[in-house]
């Protein structure tokens, strides 16, 4: 048997499309892209397991034997484990990482989550007070 291909981490993680899918699990790379229109979870479940090791996810969902046996097919090599992120921050495809403008934001929507409720009962212990007959 020949030796497998060994993948950079960096290499698999640039395939993360429909059309062009690899995920990692248990150390070894696989090539789902033909069975992204056949897994019964639907594509998107693949997809959202690129770009990290997905032997966690793999593993929570509880495959059946039979899921585990035609993995095999699917196997085009192994992972440089050494080049595989310990932890990695999920950023959604497309959105990029956050910016301190997005922080600034957040930080006025929870103040106004405070004040307007404030505001509005000292509005209606006001409106009791000058509006109540002696």
């Amino acid at each position: 048997m020949a030796p497998s291909k060994v993948y950079l981490f960096d290499e698999i993680a640039k395939h993360n499309k429909t059309e062009d899918c690899w995920l990692i699990i248990s150390g070894k790379v696989y090539d789902v892209t033909s069975f992204m229109d056949d897994h019964p979870g639907g594509g998107e479940v693949l997809l959202s397991s690129t770009g990290k090791d997905a032997t966690n996810d793999f593993e929570d969902v509880g495959h059946s034997d039979d899921a585990r046996g035609m993995m095999g097919k699917y196997v085009i090599g192994e992972v440089d484990v050494t080049t595989v992120p310990t932890k990695r921050l999920y950023v959604a495809p497309g959105l990029g990482g956050t910016s301190s403008k997005d922080d600034k934001s957040e930080f006025l929507i929870k103040i106004l989550q405070l004040l307007v409720p404030l505001l509005i009962l000292g509005l209606a212990l006001a409106a009791r007070t000058y509006t109540k007959k002696e």
